[in-house]
């Protein structure tokens, strides 16, 4: 009888402790759904400049200037390595072929660096900025110190002065944050090498002379009077002919 009730009581304790009620009294509480971690922003894009300048322009004789110089490291250190950026103002081989007053050949290493080092600004700017750019004064470039261009936008086409050339952004080659590329027309000159003699801006063309249909020659030759004119210069001279012969013949009565 004793062993019937043992029995029993274990039984039922068993039965207790594995009711739902008591596993779910001992159950942890579900962990919490957290919001997903947001992606991290995409890196930009590496840009190779000498690529970059190959395939474009043609800009062979700046990036043959850039790659001997080893300005090109500069840049592209400067492109891919700072949150700054760079803006590149690039000239085609055609400007190079245009530029003999003052030639670039009798330039040394180091004005020859420093005239690369003045096609560039340590900062990226899109064509849209320039416009601010033009009221706040020169730009410091690259080569620093008294290299500096200045700025005007003109019903949004871009204007270059740097004393000794005076150009404009023809084209946008490249302009993606962090990198600008844009095509000038001309090769930019310091002054800080070519000094203070900036020769003369080429006189505008006279204004054609409109002459009225009287003062005009005949249309029939040039340099030449027309008929009627000598028509009627020939009859003004035998009109005045029998006056000369008549005071001739005073002249010589007087004298007999």
């Amino acid at each position: 009888m004793a062993k019937m009730q043992l029995s029993i009581f274990i039984a039922v304790t068993l039965l207790f402790f594995s009711s739902p009620t008591t596993t779910a009294k001992t159950a942890s509480p579900p962990a919490p759904i957290l919001p997903p971690t947001p992606a991290p922003a995409p890196a930009p894009d590496h840009v190779n400049l000498t690529e970059l300048l190959s395939v474009a322009g043609p800009f062979h004789t700046f990036l043959d200037y850039l790659l001997s110089s080893g300005v090109i490291e500069t840049f592209q250190n400067q492109a891919n390595n700072t949150e700054e950026g760079i803006t590149i103002f690039v000239p085609k081989d055609d400007a190079f072929k245009a530029q003999k007053n003052p030639p670039l050949s009798n330039l040394t290493k180091d004005q020859l660096k420093q005239l690369l080092l003045f096609h560039a600004i340590p900062h990226y700017y899109s064509l849209s900025e320039f416009k601010n750019l033009s009221q706040s004064g020169p730009v410091s470039t690259f080569a620093g110190g008294q290299y500096s261009l200045k700025f005007t936008d003109v019903s949004g086409t871009v204007r270059i002065d740097s004393l000794w050339t005076r150009t404009k952004v023809s084209s946008s080659v490249f302009s993606t944050d962090p990198v600008a590329v844009y095509q000038v027309n001309r090769v930019l000159l310091p002054e800080a090498i070519f000094g203070t003699d900036v020769p003369p801006m080429p006189a505008p063309a006279p204004a054609p002379v409109v002459s009225s249909p009287s003062d005009s020659p005949s249309a029939d030759s040039e340099g030449v009077a027309s008929p009627k004119s000598s028509h009627k210069n020939s009859a003004k001279s035998l009109a005045f002919a029998p006056i000369a012969v008549a005071v001739s013949g005073l002249v010589a009565a007087l004298f007999l």
